[in-house]
């Protein structure tokens, strides 16, 4: 599929500035870009096409996401003292997928984590946004798919949504 520039060009500043919001710590405004009933998905296989008859690292909705993003900010939590930093890149943003009620749009991502007393960590993958709306002002993630390259691999718990 070959989409319209303009449109990529678009989707790719949605992408990072959900990047930038998730780096910020700014769960509240991250999660409004979520549609009412978005869902945030890390499988725990490559090319799982299930999240409800298979395990997943994570299969979140809206209260479970706001269960989280409290925890973080908990300021007893002592696993966030001081807080985990993260800087991601995004990029490869193509869309791959387009409709009259929105579009399926692919990136790459590496994220640099740091936490006290671990070694900083380097992640990546791809992400999958199903984005929901007929303009770039009125997306919001309907699903946010995240593949990790290594997801059957051992994980250390996760202080951040990837």
């Amino acid at each position: 599929m070959i989409a319209d520039p303009l449109l990529t060009h678009a989707a790719a500043d949605y992408l990072f500035r959900e990047a930038e919001l998730l780096d910020g710590r700014r769960w509240e405004d991250w999660d409004a870009l979520f549609a009412e009933d978005g869902m945030y998905w890390v499988p725990l296989r490559h090319d799982q096409q299930d999240p409800l008859n298979h395990a997943s690292l994570f299969y979140e909705d809206a209260i479970l996401r706001d269960v989280r993003r409290r925890r973080l900010e908990e300021k007893h939590a002592w696993s966030q003292q001081p807080v985990t930093r993260t800087a991601r890149i995004v990029g490869n943003v193509r869309i791959v997928a387009q409709d009259g009620e929105g579009l399926r749009v692919r990136s790459a991502f590496q994220i640099s984590e740091w936490r006290q007393g671990r070694d900083q960590r380097q992640l990546a993958g791809h992400y999958t946004h199903d984005l929901v709306g007929t303009a770039p002002g009125e997306w919001r993630i309907a699903l946010k798919r995240v593949d990790l390259i290594n997801c059957d691999g051992i994980q250390d718990c996760y202080e951040v949504f990837l």
